[in-house]
């Protein structure tokens, strides 16, 4: 296993190496401020996204990579979302979807399909069967991160189902750090997942 891990940086440039640790670095970090609802999950999240673009683009997995510079832009959003104040009490908190959202969603999903889809035909690349799967998780991702934005519940569902599936795909392109960070991703988004739910048990206990 350690060799296996080790053997697919041999020939990757010093650059390259440190990049992917930053991205490592910086990701387990968003997804740790996203857990405690710390508006720090944004800065540190744009910083692994943008250097996430990179490593995608040369990797070949363009689906990802146009992503990735969503996240980049919903990040800022996502910013300002939550960081909006009414007196000292903020407009955003957790939630859970409703019927539209809901709704809205499932049309995000596959229209972010249909699009990374048509991304793969415009750069004229082949899509293999592992670009199937970065396919669909691109519109997974992409209405989690819309819903992280909003402060849904449902957002740790749609990261749990997807970080997990990236994992053994990460694998399979060489980027080993990035396999390995998903494996937090999934564990860390299973303890959101969990905080999240007590928070919302508990407001609804409130009323």
């Amino acid at each position: 296993m350690i060799d296996f891990f080790l053997d697919t940086y041999k020939n990757a440039t010093t650059f390259d190496i440190v990049t992917e640790a930053t991205v490592f670095v910086f990701g387990i970090l968003s997804v740790y401020y996203a857990k405690k609802e710390n508006i720090l999950v944004y800065p540190t999240g744009i910083i692994a996204t943008f250097l996430t673009v990179y490593l995608l683009f040369k990797a070949g997995f363009l689906a990802e990579m146009v992503l990735n510079i969503y996240f980049s832009i919903m990040s800022i959003y996502g910013w300002i979302n939550w960081s909006r104040m009414k007196g000292d009490v903020h407009v955003v908190s957790i939630s859970r979807t409703n019927t539209k959202q809901k709704v809205i969603g499932i049309v995000l999903f596959f229209l972010t399909i249909a699009v990374t889809y048509v991304v793969y035909h415009l750069f004229d690349k082949e899509i293999l069967p592992a670009n199937y799967i970065d396919i669909v998780l691109s519109g997974i991702f992409f209405t989690g991160m819309w819903y992280m934005a909003m402060k849904k519940i449902e957002n740790w569902t749609l990261w749990i189902i997807g970080d997990a599936i990236a994992v053994p795909l990460y694998a399979d392109r060489g980027l080993g750090m990035l396999a390995v960070q998903y494996i937090f991703f999934t564990i860390l988004a299973i303890m959101a997942y969990i905080e999240w739910r007590k928070i919302l048990n508990n407001k609804e206990q409130i009323k």
